[in-house]
């Protein structure tokens, strides 16, 4: 018998693949330990929702679009704070500053150390604060629009969705009808209608009557596109094998809804959320064109362009300012919306 043949085995060299190779060196090094729990650590599972964040991270326009917005909504919460730091309102009048045809002196407006954009036309408001204050403004209606047509457009499309027969087509009726309303001469009819029902000629309207009045508007004619959305994914997913287990399982309807349907379908009526804002700021800003937005003395920046018609030619600077800020606000929130629906999209290339 040679040296060779008389060898003890190792344990190592004992442990074979059971083909004649030998894996005992793969499995008991000690140094090869390491590799196997990073591999187990690189296929580690994201949520959609995580997936989403990542997709939505790497993209430059969503990243500039959200500081935009979030600068503009700063100013807008911080609008008392830099009144108080100016030492001046929104509404505080600067008549010593026009000359006698009510223009302001100076040159760009009157802009100076003191008024950094300029003085209204006619009335001599500082235009900077203005700004800040119609920025809030138009936020604010136009948030809280975009929330009550969404919350109301879920829940009548996720119940028309899911109970199919008489109701389903009852609410289709509904929101074909009210679809086929045109919005701008509904709300010049029933905005002063509501009003002359609270107030009359001689009484002054308070200006919070006149927002919550836009934004009830706004609401009683936008549900209609969440509804009719939210109403098409409920449909495609109603008989889905995890809505027929949870029906197995006993689960009433109303977790069903909530608790089955509803988060499947958050992602496009976060989506539709996010693109009603803009369109909200902009039709809001119409409404000061026909004489239904929000009323003095609430700043707002439609009625800042509305008035700043009459000066175009002598303070151009009057109409450029509220103009530039309504076009950022829109388009930082157009292009937000739309990074958010490319990065929600499972299928998207981006």
């Amino acid at each position: 018998m040679s040296k060779t043949d008389s060898a003890p085995e190792t344990p190592a060299a004992a442990a074979t693949d059971g083909l004649g190779g030998a894996v005992g060196m793969e499995v008991n090094s000690p140094v090869d330990a390491p590799v196997g729990e990073s591999e187990k650590k690189a296929f580690v599972g994201r949520s959609p929702g995580q997936l989403a964040w990542l997709r939505l991270k790497r993209d430059r326009t969503a990243a500039i679009s959200a500081i935009t917005l979030a600068v503009l909504v700063a100013l807008a919460l911080l609008a008392p704070v830099i009144g108080k730091l100016r030492g001046m309102t929104p509404t505080q009048p600067f008549t010593d500053k026009l000359n006698d045809f009510g223009m302001p002196l100076g040159y760009a407006g009157g802009m100076s150390g003191t008024h950094w954009l300029g003085l209204e036309p006619g009335n001599g408001r500082d235009i900077l604060m203005q700004l800040v204050y119609g920025i809030r403004t138009s936020l604010l209606i136009a948030v809280a629009a975009a929330v009550v047509a969404s919350t109301v457009g879920v829940l009548i499309g996720i119940a028309a969705g899911y109970a199919r027969g008489w109701l389903d087509t009852a609410i289709n009726w509904v929101i074909d009808l009210t679809l086929a309303f045109p919005f701008l001469i509904f709300a010049l009819a029933i905005i002063p209608i509501v009003e002359d029902n609270f107030y009359g000629d001689r009484e002054q309207i308070p200006p919070p009557f006149r927002v919550g009045l836009i934004i009830a508007t706004f609401a009683m004619f936008s549900w209609t596109y969440t509804a009719r959305l939210v109403r098409g994914q409920v449909i495609a997913l109603r008989e889905r094998e995890f809505v027929e287990a949870a029906r197995a399982a006993g689960a009433g309807t109303r977790h069903i809804l909530f608790r089955q349907l509803l988060p499947n379908i958050w992602a496009p009526i976060l989506v539709t959320l996010s693109l009603n804002v803009p369109a909200f700021i902009t039709t809001e800003a119409a409404l000061a064109f026909v004489g239904i937005g929000v009323i003095e003395p609430t700043p707002d920046l439609g009625r800042m362009i509305f008035n700043s018609i009459g000066f175009v030619a002598s303070d151009p600077a009057y109409t450029f300012w509220p103009g530039i800020t309504i076009f950022i606000l829109v388009l930082a929130f157009n292009l937000l919306g739309d990074s958010l629906r490319d990065a929600l999209d499972p299928k998207s290339s981006r």
